[in-house]
């Protein structure tokens, strides 16, 4: 179900963006001609009035043709300069060009809304970090960068099963769990959970893997400048956080706090991959992997293998909306920031910009975008996030 909510989340992601540019536009007479979701070849169309609709072979992405808004564009004989893109003011350019931005601010504020109101909002100790419960979200399938089944998935934990006793122990915190399970790595146990009114025995043998020392929440680092590792037992769940039921009202705020606080992040990751461009193509061809731990791009693909209960599948696509709505808003062409940037030039200045000494910065921006999703797709389908 929550691959399923992902996939519908994305290509609503993709509609509802361009959705915003051509409302804006068609409220301010502008002639749109063309709102297609996908690139490539065109796959079905039908015209509407002056609007040819459609759908193309290659689901990443979508665009809306507003006539005048291609710098380069020469207009037709029968068609009106003054219903262009750019025979508008400065605030409907602004206005057609951030309607989509704006979208995915107002899609992940609504999302964040809906889980908080809906699923709580998760509580975070004195350290920040989110309280977690004993009560499972997700099952590793593999263990970490291999294809051998991880010891939950050979036991048959599901999500929503509760660890209660571990070698008829009684299990009462995350955390006692999680230290039993990683100093008793290799050695044969009893995992007791609770499935609905059911208490189960599940045998299981953790295994042994490479954990990176952390102290005070900080890598150690070895002499070397690397990252000093242990041997650790792993079972391969994930624990669902403890949240707290907030009204509908009072939720409004917090929602909003999240989404700022996304949209940081969202902000340094970007740059993380701006800076670390060249290390991420390093790792493709058997590099440090180091920068992969910290930031790496994410398909489609990687988003539906990430999907999981409803609400953090719900809450992954509120974060999306976050880095693509972030993504947008900067300041270069071909994005939307970089046309709102000409207008607010063309507005502050008087003069119309020399679009051509644009070109070269405009195709650097979209190899990086391109080069980004190619690496995603790869990594997606080659490394897959565990």
């Amino acid at each position: 179900m929550g691959s399923f909510v992902m996939i519908a989340g994305i290509v609503a992601m993709i509609v509802i963006h361009e959705g915003g540019h051509f409302v804006a536009a068609k409220a301010f007479g502008m002639k749109a001609t063309k709102a297609f979701f996908g690139f490539g070849p065109k796959l079905w169309s039908i015209t509407r009035g002056e609007t040819e609709y459609g759908i193309r072979a290659i689901p990443l992405g979508g665009y809306v043709r507003i006539i005048g808004m291609n710098p380069f564009e020469e207009l037709a004989e029968d068609e009106d300069e003054s219903r262009t893109y750019r025979a508008a003011p400065f605030w409907k350019k602004a206005v057609v060009v951030l309607a989509g931005v704006l979208t995915h601010f107002v899609v992940a504020l609504l999302l964040l809304w809906f889980v908080g109101a809906f699923w709580g909002v998760v509580v975070h100790d004195a350290d920040g970090l989110p309280e977690r419960t004993t009560t499972i979200a997700a099952v590793s399938q593999v263990l970490p960068n291999t294809d051998e089944p991880s010891p939950a998935f050979t036991a048959g934990i599901v999500p929503g099963d509760i660890i209660i006793a571990v070698n008829g122990d009684p299990i009462v915190t995350w955390d006692e769990f999680g230290r039993f399970a990683e100093t008793h790595g290799g050695e044969d146990v009893v995992i007791t959970i609770q499935r609905e009114d059911e208490v189960i025995d599940l045998p299981a043998t953790l295994a042994i893997i490479e954990r990176p020392r952390i102290v005070d929440g900080d890598f150690v680092i070895g002499p070397d400048g690397e990252r000093v590792t242990h041997e650790a037992g792993f079972f391969g769940v994930t624990p669902k956080a403890q949240r707290e039921r907030i009204g509908p009202i009072a939720m409004i705020p917090i929602a909003a706090e999240q989404m700022g606080e996304a949209a940081v992040m969202s902000g340094r990751g970007l740059w993380q991959m701006v800076v670390g461009f060249p290390k991420l193509v390093m790792s493709l061809f058997g590099g440090d992997d180091e920068i992969l731990d910290t930031v790496r791009p994410i398909s489609p693909i990687g988003l539906v293998q990430l999907a999981g209960p409803m609400e953090t599948t719900i809450l992954l696509l509120a974060l999306v909306n976050v880095f693509v709505g972030v993504l947008n808003f900067v300041p270069l062409y071909p994005l939307d920031g970089g046309h709102f940037a000409v207008a607010a030039y063309e507005k502050i200045t008087g003069r119309t910009p020399n679009v051509e000494k644009l070109v070269p910065l405009a195709a650097v921006v979209f190899i990086f975008l391109v080069s980004l999703g190619l690496m995603a797709v790869y990594l997606d389908i080659v490394r897959p996030i565990q």
